[in-house]
């Protein structure tokens, strides 16, 4: 089964498990919130999969829908390392066949290294633990590993040329971050585009953007802000976004230009010329 033409994530089919018995228990979701002590708006996001209960909601569930334990149980399968908003986009990385990604000032988290994404984790944190840190820079690679298995995604990624010159964690992690990317757009692994200052204003300028497409699927669409993100699969929608994407595209260098920019702010960076 599919969702609006894409693949279910694992929060939609635990949302569709919980609408169907509380169907055949015969409650609305109004009488269902009742009993979890919460909004039956609450209740429409767990349905929908927008969000998963706490345990204590899951617990309460179990006892209004007489289920045994069900959903608190599945509940601890569902426990994701990764925030609310991009947990679902994070379970599609993983179906897609395709992922164009757009950046406007960090380089996205599939292709950073170790030393990058710590400094950009320490920024976050500023009362920051070493462990809780190291950690989340463990989580951040585990994921990158998609693009390594059997069945990894084409990742075409554009950058706007602020990525380059920002430097995260001083200049020589920042020298190794542009030069793992060049080392992976030569080694066909990625398909690189720099969108350079020299362009101007473009389509993209207010956001961060990821398409996903699938094998046998509608494609969906990610933007994300600070501590919040959006998985649009509207169609109307992932096409306007795909629409900016192609236009900001249109105004980007050559893949091969774009290597050699990246080769070139790697040296700037390496001998403090930036």
């Amino acid at each position: 089964m599919r969702v609006n033409g894409r693949p279910r994530t694992a929060r939609q089919k635990y949302g569709e498990e919980l609408k169907l018995r509380r169907l055949a228990a015969r409650m609305t979701q109004e009488a269902l919130a009742r009993e979890v002590v919460c909004s039956p708006t609450l209740i429409s996001h767990y349905e929908a999969g927008r969000r998963l209960p706490s345990p204590d909601d899951a617990r309460r569930i179990d006892r209004a829908l007489g289920t045994d334990g069900f959903f608190e149980r599945w509940l601890q399968d569902l426990e994701t390392k990764y925030t609310d908003h991009f947990a679902a986009a994070a379970e599609l990385e993983l179906q897609a066949v395709l992922i164009q990604q757009f950046v406007l000032t960090l380089v996205p988290g599939l292709l950073q290294t170790n030393d990058y994404a710590h400094a950009l984790f320490q920024a976050y944190r500023p009362n920051h633990r070493r462990e809780e840190v190291d950690q989340d820079v463990v989580i951040r690679t585990e994921r990158a590993r998609v693009l390594d298995g059997p069945m990894n995604p084409v990742l075409w990624t554009l950058l706007d040329e602020a990525v380059l010159r920002r430097r995260v964690g001083g200049p020589q992690v920042m020298a190794r971050q542009l030069r793992k990317i060049a080392d992976m757009a030569e080694a066909g692994r990625l398909r690189l585009h720099v969108l350079p200052f020299e362009a101007g204003a473009h389509s993209l300028q207010q956001s961060l953007l990821t398409l996903m497409s699938f094998a046998d699927s509608a494609p969906v669409a990610y933007v994300e802000d600070f501590q919040t993100g959006n998985l649009m699969d509207d169609p109307r929608l992932v096409a306007s976004s795909r629409t900016a994407h192609d236009l900001a595209l249109s105004d980007a260098l050559s893949h091969h230009e774009s290597v050699a920019r990246v080769w070139a702010s790697a040296e700037e960076h390496e001998h403090g010329q930036q």
